[in-house]
């Protein structure tokens, strides 16, 4: 996962939320309690438009409603709009329409109630109903869902949190600004002499070491897609929660990461978790899009592309991660 990694100056804040990591970084260390509210603010805001666990968000009024229209609120019709064109540029391998197969799966409550390992059998995949079944009317935001039909916006939802929290709390404070929300960080601002330091690694809250690779960001956003920490046993395998929406199960593991650079966070992890659900595919299809990226292969393969930069160990802890 990507990591925000050791800097001399500037100030950080995180804490757990969205079932993950939480952190916000500001170049100036006086900015740091506004940064701070703003992104607890637009957490909030996500977490009851879109969560999957709560029976009073409205993804889960949108879901119960499933072949009947509903008109939602501008922030949902938001997360639907990034969650639609992350499915059409992608060509279907990132779809909203997958949440009955995750639920199938036994994600069906917050990653941390999971139960870690469970005798009972996974059932047969199904692929998706597919976003192109899914009737949206943008101006007057009316949605219908086909019948049975579950969105999950968990992935975009996410980073469209990242890039709204970035940019509000550099237009609120007039400082550089980094968000990372488990592995999906954007900036905004001015970035820190050097850029922000980003170290690299399968699980974004493992402590930064002398050891890992590290980038640096000057603007924009990076994300980073993977396989090895959302995972759990059922019927005596292993599976992970990125599924591929032609089959209806976790993608066949080619790649344990993929980290992307764009200029959004919706774009760079719409990339990362397109390039984990196409796995073969995904160098060629990576290469299209020109967006540079860096793919770690099950057994360690590093695979660079579009102009990844080289890395340079991370600074050892000791700062701001």
């Amino acid at each position: 996962m990507t990591t925000p990694a050791s800097t001399p100056s500037p100030a950080r804040t995180g804490f757990p939320a969205l079932g993950t990591t939480a952190e916000v970084l500001v170049t100036d260390p006086g900015a740091l309690p506004v940064a701070e509210e703003v992104l607890r603010d637009e957490l909030r805001a996500v977490d009851l438009a879109c969560s999957r666990f709560r029976p009073d968000s409205e993804l889960t009024r949108v879901n119960l409603s499933a072949g009947n229209p509903v008109t939602v609120s501008e922030r949902f019709a938001e997360a639907l709009r990034a969650a639609l064109r992350a499915a059409r540029i992608t060509g279907g391998a990132v779809d909203p329409t997958v949440g009955r197969a995750v639920i199938a799966l036994g994600y069906d409550r917050t990653f941390a109630s999971v139960r870690p390992d469970e005798a009972r059998s996974v059932p047969v995949g199904r692929p998706a109903p597919g976003w192109q079944r899914i009737r949206w009317n943008q101006r007057t935001r009316q949605l219908r869902l086909p019948p049975h039909t579950r969105l999950d916006l968990g992935a975009t939802a996410k980073a469209l949190t990242s890039d709204r929290a970035a940019g509000r709390a550099a237009a609120a404070t007039g400082c550089g600004v980094l968000v990372n929300l488990g592995g999906d960080l954007a900036t905004a601002g001015p970035a820190p002499e050097g850029g922000w330091r980003i170290a690299l690694a399968d699980a974004h809250a493992r402590p930064v070491t002398a050891w890992d690779p590290a980038v640096a960001v000057t603007d924009g956003a990076l994300a980073t897609s993977g396989v090895r920490v959302r995972t759990w046993r059922r019927g005596g395998r292993v599976l992970h929660h990125i599924v591929d929406p032609a089959t209806g199960e976790p993608a066949a593991v080619v790649w344990r990461t993929v980290t992307v650079a764009a200029a959004t966070c919706v774009d760079a992890n719409t990339a990362s978790t397109a390039a984990v659900v196409l796995g073969e595919r995904a160098v060629s299809w990576l290469r299209s899009t020109g967006l540079p990226a860096r793919l770690v292969g099950h057994d360690g393969t590093v695979v660079r592309l579009g102009g990844w930069p080289a890395e340079t160990p991370a600074p050892r802890p000791g700062g701001p991660r």
